[in-house]
């Protein structure tokens, strides 16, 4: 893979190893994080996006039956720590704000509130559960 800029985008050039041709690739899946050749976060925050979604359905499904604390240990084991792994390379990127949206929307789903409501309260209410920005500014903080 080739880095590159939107704008400065380098052409394909004909690199050999061994007389063997190596071919160009727009993205690769490295230690479970997708890098694109514009290092945009754009693909891993996609591929991220489903399987948060599948922790969203999994938490409202099992939403009327569990107290607020069982709730809260499934945030925390299944949808945290997806949202968490790898936050330091692409919790700053453009793209994180649609993460930003599901967590809102698993938060609302433990607090049990409706899908218009304002989450700023609801995330204090929850205690410890920081959003999206600040686990990236508390990781980027802890490994600097």
């Amino acid at each position: 893979m080739r880095f590159s800029t939107k704008i400065n985008f380098i052409g394909n050039f004909g690199i050999k190893y061994k007389d063997k041709r190596v071919t160009s690739v727009d993205s690769i899946k490295f230690l479970g994080l997708i890098l694109d050749n514009t290092l945009s976060w754009k693909k891993h925050v996609e591929s991220i996006i489903p399987k948060l979604s599948t922790a969203v359905f999994a938490m409202r499904v099992v939403q009327p039956f569990l107290s607020f604390d069982s709730l809260k240990l499934i945030y925390y084991s299944y949808f945290h720590a997806i949202l968490s792994y790898g936050i330091i390379f692409w919790g700053n990127s453009s793209q994180s704000n649609s993460i930003f949206r599901m967590q809102k929307k698993a938060i609302r789903i433990m607090i049990g509130a409706s899908n218009r409501d304002s989450c700023k309260e609801y995330f204090k209410k929850t205690k410890n559960t920081a959003t999206t920005v600040s686990i990236f500014v508390v990781t980027f903080v802890i490994c600097s």
